[in-house]
């Protein structure tokens, strides 16, 4: 009865599911979860490595020689319900003492809830080792928690039968509806028939617009938006936003809607339907030529001759845990989705090799819109400020048919690996970067082409490494400021005569000829590579 799937932790899996299901009362957050498996008294145990025991048919004390027999096979964890004989310190104490995490399920949890919500976020777990680039319904957890973070509510996703799909982490300020919807995997049926008594059921399905519900103190309801998820004119599902301890944020509505419209390719793939591609696969396929450009008009209802334009998003985080990188990618790609099909109905999102890409169809074909900028800058504020992450993105130019977006790509990557040594920039087109994009392409081919190196820089610089001098650097300074003495020895916080002594020195070292022209300029490029590298 065990799954293989991806590692997750035990701080993980209780983030996802929220207080609503169970508690650790022994063991450590960080013990990793690599499977799921459930065990009942008829069951003789196999080996459980890493996994999670659900141990069922048996409660309080009777469940400590499985929850020991698991510890045994290998098991980090297991679930167990409390007996009404006060057993949970003996549950501790066995748990402790046999070296395995204790999880106590609440009473009112049912079996095959827990089971299928611990499950789908397990197996929906990224990490460095096995990361999932594909849209699939496990990633409907991941989507609920950045519409949470970017509302400043608590989200619910259910499809059109009004079962819970997947749900946010909570804060303490849930009402009582959440919490037993989440409980039961669907609303409660009296307060279902209020919201049909009321038209919101009606709007939800009839337009896309996003539905206010009022508090109702005297019911223990708190204000929700909602909105409808849906597929031309079929209905998959809702998206309903709960506000908690704060009042939504500014963009709670357009953010409902791009997410509504990013769930309804995971609830199409979730229902099988044929013929359906995520949008990150179309995506891939359209920038990298595996997917022609027709058939990507045609999954989207799109004219294959509009025009179209690339986005590319590259995190700039300090860091060298993968698996923290990734998190940072998935995240950023959640936050660029929910943005920009709010923007573009028919916004293509996906993962590239390390960047975030975004095809951006029916725009301006003249120049970057104003507003799309704007939206670009929006996004990298808004990752910096709830998520800590570092971010830029190279806008290309727009093309006039969606079979020539290579061209648009193209200019958006080549912004970008020019903004890498531009960290104070966080957006960039083209148009305002293109003596920095041509000077970064001019510097790859010298670092590429060594027989282009200059032997004299490379003296200059590693004359600086030996006697730890500043000659390479005070010169770089000195021809960036175009022989300006003081605005260059202003830049390096030196006193004019310190500069010009550094000059001579650089001079007499290397031997470089600065009136020669020639010969500057190319001392200028060098200087440029060596310190660029340094």
């Amino acid at each position: 009865m065990s799954a293989e799937a991806p590692g997750t932790t035990l701080r993980q899996l209780l983030a996802a599911v929220g207080g609503h299901f169970m508690d650790l009362v022994a063991g450590s957050l960080d013990a990793a979860v690599g499977g799921l498996a459930i065990v009942d008294p008829d069951d003789e145990l196999d080996s459980y490595p890493q996994e999670l025991i659900l141990v069922i048919g048996v409660r309080g004390r009777e469940a400590i020689r499985y929850l020991r027999a698991a510890a045994r096979k290998g098991a980090t964890a297991v679930a167990v319900k409390a007996g009404a004989d006060g057993s949970v310190a003996e549950l501790r104490a066995a748990a402790e003492e046999a070296g395995i995490a204790l999880l106590v399920v609440r009473p009112r949890v049912r079996w095959d809830q827990l089971e299928s919500v611990a499950r789908e976020v397990v197996d929906g777990a990224v990490l460095a080792a096995t990361v999932r680039t594909d849209e699939d319904s496990g990633d409907l957890f991941a989507l609920a928690q950045s519409v949470a973070v970017l509302t400043a509510g608590n989200v619910t996703i259910e499809d059109a039968e009004n079962r819970v799909l997947a749900y946010s982490r909570s804060d303490d300020d849930v009402d009582e509806l959440r919490r037993l919807s989440i409980l039961q995997w669907q609303g409660p049926k009296a307060y279902m028939a209020l919201l049909r008594e009321w038209g919101v059921f009606q709007r939800l399905r009839s337009d896309e617009d996003v539905v206010h519900i009022e508090e109702r103190p005297e019911l223990g309801i708190r204000r929700r938006l909602a909105a409808g998820i849906r597929a031309g004119r079929q209905h998959l599902g809702t998206i309903w936003v709960q506000e908690g301890g704060q009042p939504f944020t500014e963009q709670a509505e357009q953010v409902l809607l791009g997410a509504a419209r990013v769930a309804a390719v995971h609830l199409l793939r979730r229902r099988g339907s044929p013929g359906v591609r995520s949008r990150e696969d179309l995506l891939t396929g359209l920038i990298s030529g595996r997917i022609s450009a027709e058939l990507v008009a045609e999954q989207l209802d799109l004219n294959p001759a509009t025009s179209a334009i690339v986005m590319a998003f590259a995190t700039r985080a300090d860091t060298r845990d993968q698996a923290e990188h990734e998190l940072h990618r998935v995240e950023l790609s959640k936050v660029v989705s929910i943005h920009l099909t709010t923007y573009r109905r028919g916004a293509l999102v996906g993962a590239l090799g390390s960047r975030i890409y975004a095809v951006l169809p029916d725009v301006s074909p003249v120049a970057p819109e104003p507003a799309l900028i704007a939206l670009a800058e929006t996004i990298v504020a808004v990752l910096r400020r709830r998520a800590g992450i570092r971010v830029q993105v190279g806008v290309g130019s727009p093309v006039r048919a969606l079979d020539a977006i290579a061209t648009s790509r193209s200019e958006a990557d080549r912004v970008l690996a020019a903004m890498a040594h531009t960290p104070d920039r966080d957006v960039g087109t083209i148009a305002n970067l293109r003596a920095e994009v041509l000077l970064s392409e001019m510097l790859g081919l010298l670092e590429a082409n060594t027989q282009l190196r200059d032997p004299v820089v490379a003296a200059l610089v590693e004359h600086d490494r030996t006697y730890g001098t500043e000659l390479a650097r005070s010169l770089l300074a000195y021809l960036d400021a175009m022989g300006d003495v003081r605005a260059a020895a202003a830049a390096l916080h030196v006193h004019p005569n310190t500069l010009r002594y550094r000059i001579r020195r650089a001079s007499a070292v290397s031997g470089i000829d600065l009136a020669d022209r020639a010969e500057r300029l190319v001392c200028h490029l060098q200087l440029l590579l060596a310190l660029r590298a340094d």
